[in-house]
């Protein structure tokens, strides 16, 4: 299996893990503020998708993240947009704590972020991956393309499926759909 089809194909099982594991999910698990300083499980869903969306089309492709563009403009599923990077990070607890989320919307936005990112990734040959990404922020400067997909992509995502597996225990439903 060359590096390429690998990717994609971890890409693709931890959309698909995440996806099962938010299948059952109810408005009010999605909105329950746990204890402590965790996100609710919504916001934390939200995260992981537009985050992806800045990484990939953002980033990677250096175009506009879908949720920026007019076909997706309140159609996401989120009541308003998650802060960035930089200097409004400090703000991201508060908008965790107040989002609202509609998750079939926010589900379908999901779809197409990954439809996006494996077009992204199916686009790439093997020298691509060897590709230096400056991330200009102290050790995270530079990397390669590989890791950057495979660390800030995918194993990103993977955590917050296990947060989200988390949370929805801590409210007594099962987690993880294994």
């Amino acid at each position: 299996m060359d590096s390429i089809t690998l990717l994609r194909q971890q890409l693709r099982d931890t959309h698909g893990l995440l996806e099962e594991t938010m299948a059952d999910v109810s408005p009010e698990q999605t909105h329950w503020l746990p204890p402590g300083t965790a996100n609710p499980l919504g916001a934390t869903y939200a995260h992981a998708i537009i985050t992806e969306d800045m990484f990939i089309n953002g980033i990677l492709k250096g175009t506009a993240p879908m949720s920026a563009l007019p076909e997706w403009a309140g159609q996401t599923g989120i009541s308003e947009p998650m802060p960035r990077p930089g200097p409004e990070w400090e703000n991201y607890g508060p908008w965790a704590h107040r989002v609202q989320v509609d998750l079939a919307a926010l589900r379908q936005y999901a779809q197409a972020v990954y439809a996006s990112s494996d077009q992204y990734l199916a686009s790439l040959t093997p020298e691509d991956l060897d590709r230096s990404i400056d991330m200009g922020q102290g050790e995270l400067e530079q990397h390669t393309l590989a890791w950057f997909l495979s660390m800030f992509v995918i194993v990103h995502a993977a955590n917050i499926c296990g947060e989200i597996s988390c949370l929805k225990g801590l409210q007594g439903a099962r987690g993880y759909p294994f």
